[in-house]
């Protein structure tokens, strides 16, 4: 009986190291759309500015939305590979745009891979192509305009024929 205690133990003590590693570093949620960053650990972003403060994002999209928010410089802006979850450099990463696999706060999908065969991995499976940085971000700020665009749209719409 004792063995099996022991046991039990060891197992809840491996169970919660083993999840305790699955979360992703803080916040526990995108501070510009409120996603759970753990559950979206695949395509989440840390953007670390000079003075020394940071934001951590679910995705390019709000990683991009906060960078045009905060107006200032930045020191380092990482993403999470696809596959590992690991954070790379993101300027350094080979970025994926488009493919069958729906992306995150955007209707068109962005991925980055630490290695690019891995890209093309992902890319000979579910489509895609292989893009640079810069033409990343200016597709993921077009998104964002976009979006800013939609959302006064509809607050406009929702005021629409009403008096105050």
């Amino acid at each position: 009986m004792k063995k099996l205690w022991i046991a039990i133990l060891l197992l809840a003590s491996f169970a919660t190291v083993c999840l305790a590693t699955d979360k992703v570093e803080a916040p526990d949620a995108c501070k510009h759309c409120g996603m759970n960053r753990t559950k979206f650990a695949h395509s989440r972003m840390v953007v670390t500015y000079t003075d020394g403060s940071s934001t951590g994002t679910c995705s390019i999209n709000c990683a991009v939305t906060d960078m045009k928010a905060s107006k200032k410089e930045i020191k380092s802006l990482q993403v999470a590979d696809f596959n590992s979850k690991k954070l790379i450099d993101a300027k350094t990463a080979t970025w994926v745009i488009g493919g069958s696999i729906k992306g995150v706060m955007t209707k068109t999908p962005k991925w980055a891979f630490a290695e690019k065969a891995e890209a093309e991995a992902f890319i000979s499976s579910n489509g895609g192509t292989l893009v640079a940085f810069d033409a990343l971000l200016k597709a993921a700020e077009k998104d964002e305009a976009e979006r800013a665009m939609q959302m006064k749209h509809m607050e406009h719409k929702g005021h629409s024929g009403h008096m105050m």
